[in-house]
């Protein structure tokens, strides 16, 4: 898949910027009607973003635990004077009369199903990041979307840092000189809720919540926001935290996607409380340079804990670090630094803001994240670790959109679903 044939490119300082302010402008009549899918932590923060902008009314919430619905519906009855209906079953909720778009809060392995079905009633969708479990369903609902025509953004609300704006005009105006590395990296000691295997919630529906994804054994460490560091669930940290950094470094460097990966890593302090590597070093050599991506959840992490969390520009004039709202830039010449604090406290507001905006005028050009540019960051992150568990290297073939040079990592592109759940097909 090219990038620049995929996609109409967009500068990340002109696209999605629509603020709350903006939306002011419309009628209290024009509200959107909106139906939250998956009402727990992140759910919610993105749903209220979308009310502050005074422009969407939430007509209805679903969720498999019957605590986020209680919960949730009471939270937005209080900001918006109006209850939405409760679901269980998110089929039901998309089936309800006036409803307009869709914000999907789920866990990814739910993604593609939801995703899916939202487009194929014709409703325009804010869904979370990553787009998808597995290569192959994000391929499925790049199709669905693309079939409906409906408005899609996904949840990439780093578009909208002005630090990382800043950054992308200064490596425009050439004052990094040319780039030949990227890193990036998040270091940091997760705390890992009780792994003793138990009985579910009476609230929460176990065997819904895993949905197509393996049911395993029900422990706090795999449910409600600890699922990221999961194999079967999340995928761990590069697929969850670190994709933040590879898609913005892809929108900085207007990259497509790498044709070689290589991740080599362990699962040794954590052991016995995550399924998923706590030491990784993953390298994904773009056409135009190599980025290399590490964490370690453990330790201290960087020798200066300032840098824990960011990316690295390496260029010949001088080096950038960059994260959400700071620029720290070293040049080569006088071996000193340059701080610029830039901070963006509305990213998320923003990032939901546009989407609103973007569906109230029909104008998918104020969209920031296209479900194109999504999948290409979502397979990256995807493929690197499909590097990892095969334990060698791959190839990424754009045009065919195959794996090559590893049979088992082509195995990885499509994961098997559970029961009686259909793979959507591509």
């Amino acid at each position: 898949m090219n990038r620049r044939n995929f996609i109409r490119k967009s500068s990340i300082t002109t696209v999605g910027m629509a603020t709350v302010a903006h939306l002011h402008a419309f009628q209290a009549d024009q509200k959107l009607k909106i139906g939250l899918i998956g009402c727990g932590w992140y759910g919610m923060v993105i749903t209220t973003a979308a009310l502050k902008t005074g422009n969407v009314e939430v007509i209805a919430v679903c969720d498999v635990d019957s605590a986020h619905l209680k919960t949730s519906s009471r939270e937005i009855a209080k900001i918006q004077g109006s209850s939405p209906k409760e679901f269980r079953e998110y089929q039901e909720l998309l089936d309800i009369p006036g409803l307009q778009a869709v914000f999907i809060g789920t866990p990814p392995h739910w993604h593609a199903l939801q995703f899916i079905a939202a487009c194929e009633k014709g409703l325009d969708i804010y869904c979370e990041k990553p787009l998808a479990y597995d290569v192959r369903e994000g391929q499925a609902m790049v199709k669905a979307a693309q079939k409906a025509g409906n408005i899609v953004q996904i949840g990439f609300q780093r578009r909208q840092s002005k630090a990382f704006q800043k950054a992308k005009q200064l490596i425009r105006d050439g004052r990094l000189g040319k780039i030949h590395q990227i890193g990036a990296q998040i270091h940091y000691s997760p705390s890992v809720p009780d792994t003793t295997i138990q009985t579910p919630p009476e609230t929460l529906d176990w065997d819904a919540w895993c949905g197509p994804a393996p049911q395993l054994d029900y422990r706090p460490s795999i449910a409600h926001k600890a699922w990221r560091l999961e194999k079967e669930y999340g995928n761990g940290h590069l697929v969850d935290w670190g994709i933040h950094h590879i898609d913005i470094i892809r929108t900085i460097m207007d990259f497509d996607m790498p044709g070689v990966f290589d991740t080599r890593g362990s699962l040794e302090i954590l052991k016995g409380e995550i399924t998923t590597p706590d030491t990784l070093i993953a390298t994904m050599e773009f056409e135009q340079c190599p980025v290399i991506w590490q964490h370690r959840l453990w330790g201290t992490g960087d020798l200066n804990k300032e840098f824990n969390n960011g990316i690295f520009i390496y260029g010949e004039e001088g080096t950038l670090f960059a994260s959400d709202n700071k620029l720290v830039i070293t040049s080569t010449d006088k071996k000193e630094q340059e701080v610029m604090d830039i901070p963006t406290p509305e990213m998320q507001d923003n990032h939901v803001a546009g989407f609103v905006n973007a569906v109230l005028t029909k104008e998918k050009r104020q969209l920031a994240c296209t479900i194109e540019d999504a999948f290409q960051s979502t397979a990256t992150v995807q493929l690197a670790m499909a590097s990892y568990y095969s334990g060698a290297p791959l190839q990424w073939d754009a045009a065919e959109m195959k794996v090559k040079g590893n049979e088992q990592a082509a195995k990885l592109l499509a994961r098997k679903y559970r029961g009686n759940y259909q793979r959507p097909e591509v």
